[in-house]
């Protein structure tokens, strides 16, 4: 047995060897589809930030009447964080409303003057709400203007920023959709790409393969190096399309931080490099493993 599995892995390297110019063909083949791969990996990654930066900025505020106890509206708040939806709620008192204005309108002396003059705080108290999903808005909305807080709440501006939250919505499950598609595709296209190649490859060795039947070898012994050989294919395409990604990420790293500054795109890379050499690796060995036992397979029965 040990002997055998030897001279597969022997026949398969020297195939591997001595078919250069279709090996390299082959393998040319393989980068492009683990680079395709690679690149849906890491595009899902941006795609799950951007989106993650998007759900961020986009909330609901509850705007509460100016006479309104504070104890009420912490009351509506633990209400509202207990709802499913609700992923945080954050309490701005009227007093702190204030202060943000005043610092966000510093530079406008007529504003700052006729804050001044006021006798009050004209300003509501207010909650901003996160939702863990887009979709859940509206549920947090139609909560929140039920009759119960009616004689509590002053405004709730969902109805104004619907139309933002409902494009967010739709974007997510466009995006998620067409990347989950865009991957099916391409490993159809692979596969029969790579397939093809296989079959391309055993195709020029005919002549070897019908004497290794007149002297009686198995048919897992003929299929063996050209599985060794698939494997190969894939492992050496894995690694040379990760060296191939590595200075397009060095280069796409600056603008990705310009679009989105909490994304280092290199550091994301380098720091996950085993994991997705590890990826390459077995898609890479599943691909040329699997390419290779169908065109064996069916070579064979010719």
């Amino acid at each position: 047995m040990v002997t055998t599995l030897y001279r597969i892995i022997k026949y398969g390297l020297q195939g591997f060897l001595r078919n250069g110019w279709l090996s390299i063909a082959t393998i040319l083949v393989m980068i492009l589809t683990l680079f395709v791969f690679l690149s849906l990996i890491v595009f899902n990654v941006l795609t799950n930030n951007a989106l993650n930066v998007l759900r961020d900025k986009i909330d609901i505020s509850v705007y509460f009447q100016t006479d309104t106890p504070e104890d009420e509206i912490l009351k509506v708040k633990r209400s509202v964080e207990s709802l499913a939806e609700v992923k945080a709620v954050e309490y701005i008192s009227r007093d702190k409303a204030l202060a943000l204005f005043q610092e966000r309108h510093k530079n406008d002396e007529v504003i700052i003057q006729a804050i001044t003059i006021l006798s009050e705080n004209p300003l509501s108290a207010s909650l901003n709400i996160k939702a863990k999903n887009p979709q859940d808005y509206s549920a947090i909305s139609a909560y929140l203007n039920n009759a119960d807080l009616d004689k509590l709440v002053d405004k709730v501006t969902y109805n104004q920023n619907q139309l933002v939250i409902n494009r967010l919505a739709t974007i997510v499950d466009t995006v998620q959709g067409t990347g989950l598609g865009l991957t099916i595709i391409l490993s159809v296209i692979s596969v029969l790409v790579t397939l093809n190649t296989i079959i391309l490859t055993i195709y020029s060795t005919r002549d070897e393969i019908g004497v290794m039947r007149l002297v009686g070898a198995s048919n897992k012994f003929i299929r063996g190096p050209y599985l060794i050989q698939g494997i190969l294919y894939g492992l050496v395409a894995a690694v040379l399309s990760l060296a191939l990604m590595a200075p397009l990420i060095f280069v796409a790293s600056p603008y990705i931080k310009v679009l989105m500054p909490e994304m280092n795109l290199v550091n994301y890379f380098y720091g996950n490099l085993l994991v997705l050499l590890g990826y390459q690796a077995l898609f890479g060995t599943v691909l040329g493993s699997f390419s290779s036992a169908i065109a064996v397979g069916k070579y064979l029965k010719i």
